[in-house]
Parts: C-alpha cells; structure tokens; sequence
C-alpha cells in the first residue's frame, strides 16, 4: 500500500478549471478551481501566472487537509453526480 503523503497527493492528476471573471474595479483575472477540493481556488492576473502558481497554494491547501485529517477525494474516485440521499439526512 502506498502511503499517501503531501507528496502524493501533489502528484495527482487534478481536475482544473480555468476561468475568467472581473474583480471588484472592473479588471480582469484568471482562476483555477480543482473539481475535487470545492474550497481551493487560486487568481493572478493572467493565466500563464495562474498556471506556473497554483500548485503552491494547492501544496498549503493539502497540508491542512492532511494534519486535520479531512478526507482528501481524488481525481479517480470523484463522481460526477454526489449521491444526494447519503449526503442529506
């Protein structure tokens, strides 16, 4: 079994969004989202900066997911569709 440790999980395949949108005075930026951490975005101002940065915040983001020991979803096991009558009570 693999241990899956800060290292693994930055080597995963994640699921990017890139997008576009228009900060508070009009000015544009770029985002990346990943679809299996809901809470992770990252923004520069133009995507190539987006692209070469935001595995450094993605590395902050894992090392508080691991020492929390919140479960980690990984590209493989992410579903399209949650499973809403487990999710609500």
């Amino acid at each position: 079994m693999q241990n899956k440790d800060l290292e693994y999980y930055l080597n995963l395949d994640w699921t990017l969004i890139e997008g576009e949108d228009l900060d508070f005075e009009g000015n544009p930026y770029h985002y990346i989202e990943i679809k299996e951490i809901p809470s992770f975005v990252f923004c520069a101002k133009t995507i190539e900066k987006a692209r070469a940065n935001y595995k450094k915040q993605l590395e902050l983001t894992l090392t508080v997911m691991l020492e929390s020991g919140e479960h980690i979803v990984e590209p493989d096991e992410f579903e399209d569709e949650p499973d809403w009558e487990s999710l609500c009570p």
